[in-house]
């Protein structure tokens, strides 16, 4: 009973600083009796490996039995031959040969499944736990890590977003400190950053002095949490412009031979670039790869293999990379989609949407590496053994990081809500 009213103490001391020290636009940690016990079950922030995550989301809807979950053999199986990994055993696609070689560090689920095959829901179910509503807006992972962590990077944004997709939920009902920047070309980095020689540090500093003039009427008279958390955005942002922290997005300090190794394509770029961040302490990093929607001709040469081809150059190469540097063993790789496609080759000899089962992977920090868990079954239609709901991969996620998956928070609606719904965490998976 004592350990229970700790951990009742510490949640109030969490809420309280919460509401002085950042703008929370309304959101409150308000755990009752049988929260508190619900959440005592769970994990407790601090007991997950991973510090960081790097999330990459295949948009369009991967093929599973291309990539990760293959039928040789099989009639649906078409034209990918399977090649053994680096665990004796384990069997991936041809086309992702520097996964293979490093698969002694991934899980990929072959297990995966979800009840829509619309692309904007499945992307929005994906990110968040939650299905889309006209209502509320729910964040996405890196503002979840942010809101239980607190910021971690003085200068840098906690979360960044490489190539955001129309439709990304952002920080959801958090308020705007807790948003991802975002950046759309890795290649360009963050553009308009440098101010034309005519505005001088002098100039822009009265610049930002009549701004605040202007606005300080309006922040007297509506001295709301909402108001200040633009303030304190618009803040953030200004010191970032003013700090040597830029370099960081700025891809020209590679080795061109390193960018090479990436691939030059966006998706590459956008993986070197998210390595980059993580080296100066950004905690989450997301990087979307387009193309997947394989509808017709999916094994022609600039399709299925051209498409795999850039996954596996670029993630293979991260992965090492992060080996390397010893960043690894604190990062959370994660590789996921909104749906897979159609095991049946149909008339266009492409592959139809297939929510029924689907492929993800993992690797890293806080991942028991060199495994396939889950089973579809033999004609790769639907899931056999052991089904991983996009809720429950995002508390595998969740908890790798070390992030409560009992503890609720309110947003402005007063509505409760959960870092990952009421998915569980798959044991399996976690080293």
């Amino acid at each position: 009973m004592r350990e229970l009213v700790r951990r009742l103490d510490g949640m109030g001391r969490r809420s309280l600083l919460g509401r002085f020290a950042s703008v929370a636009l309304g959101v409150t940690l308000l755990p009752e009796l049988d929260q508190a016990l619900m959440a005592a079950q769970q994990q407790a922030p601090g007991e997950g490996k991973a510090k960081r995550l790097i999330y990459l989301f295949m948009n369009g809807g991967m093929t599973h039995l291309d990539t990760f979950d293959l039928k040789p053999g099989h009639e649906n199986q078409g034209e990918t031959k399977p090649i053994n990994t680096s665990v004796p055993g384990l069997q991936i696609s041809e086309h992702l040969p520097t996964l293979a070689a490093n698969f002694q560090h991934i899980a990929a689920i072959r297990s995966m499944y979800t009840q829509t095959g619309d692309h904007a829901q499945g992307e929005y179910l994906m990110r968040t736990s939650y299905e889309q509503i006209a209502t509320e807006r729910h964040p996405s992972m890196g503002p979840w890590i942010q809101k239980f962590r607190g910021r971690q990077n003085k200068a840098l944004p906690d979360t960044v977003v490489i190539n955001p997709p129309a439709g990304h939920p952002s920080a959801g009902f958090f308020d705007p400190t807790f948003s991802p920047l975002p950046v759309g070309d890795p290649n360009r980095g963050l553009e308009n950053t440098t101010a034309p020689a005519y505005l001088t540090p002098k100039f822009f500093d009265r610049r930002m002095e009549l701004i605040d003039s202007f606005d300080k009427t309006f922040r007297d008279r509506f001295k709301q949490k909402k108001v200040q958390s633009y303030t304190d955005f618009y803040s953030e942002a200004t010191s970032l412009l003013s700090s040597g922290a830029l370099e960081a997005f700025d891809l020209n300090k590679e080795k061109p031979e390193d960018r090479d190794r990436y691939g030059r394509d966006p998706f590459g770029q956008g993986c070197l670039l998210a390595k980059r961040l993580i080296e100066n302490n950004v905690r989450c990093v997301e990087v979307t790869c387009g193309g997947w929607d394989m509808h017709s001709n999916i094994f022609a040469g600039n399709t299925l293999p051209a498409r795999a081809g850039i996954l596996d150059k670029a993630v293979g190469n991260l992965l090492k990379d992060l080996k390397e540097r010893g960043l690894l063993n604190e990062t959370l790789v994660v590789l996921c989609t909104e749906f897979g496609r159609s095991p049946v080759i149909n008339y266009n000899a492409g592959r139809d949407h297939h929510p029924a089962v689907f492929s993800a992977m993992v690797a890293g920090a806080g991942i028991k590496g060199g495994q396939l868990y889950g089973k579809s079954d033999a004609a790769g239609h639907a899931v056999d053994q052991d089904g991983v709901a996009p809720a429950d991969l995002n508390a595998t996620i969740a908890t790798a990081l070390g992030l409560p998956l009992g503890e609720i928070v309110h947003s402005p609606t007063g509505r409760p809500f959960k870092v990952a719904h009421d998915g569980k965490a798959v044991s399996a998976l976690l080293s």
